[in-house]
């Protein structure tokens, strides 16, 4: 990464933690479009959307960075949790399985330990 994307995320880092998110969105659309397929811009960007509540905007950069990397357990937790907060809990559990398709088992133990203890929550109720 170069000197100046770095310096653009700390930045937009800086002004999240402030609670100036419209300024951090701009600025990481703003990266995004010299860079768009930054994963670290796309997951803040989807991050602040998700924190101010603006569920479709994260859902749509949470499904472009499960598209880059499906066996990412970070970014489909970001999604499964955007589609359960919809309260779309089909497409939520359908991420879990698509995730579990994909996920090297090994690197990602945590993430699937994570929904296999969802998975059993979910299953235990009437």
């Amino acid at each position: 990464m170069s000197q100046n994307v770095e310096e653009s995320l700390a930045q937009a880092q800086a002004l999240l933690q402030s609670g100036k998110s419209d300024e951090a969105r701009m600025l990481l659309l703003a990266l995004l479009k010299s860079d768009a397929n930054n994963q670290a811009a796309l997951l803040m960007l989807g991050g602040s959307y998700f924190t101010s509540e603006k569920f479709q905007e994260a859902e749509m950069v949470f499904e472009r960075l499960v598209l880059m990397a499906p066996g990412r357990g970070e970014f489909s937790i970001a999604l499964f949790n955007t589609l359960w907060k919809q309260g779309r809990t089909e497409e939520a559990l359908e991420e879990i399985k698509r995730f579990m398709a994909a996920a090297d088992k090994q690197a990602e133990k945590a993430t699937i330990d994570q929904y296999t203890s969802i998975i059993k929550e979910f299953a235990g109720k009437p």
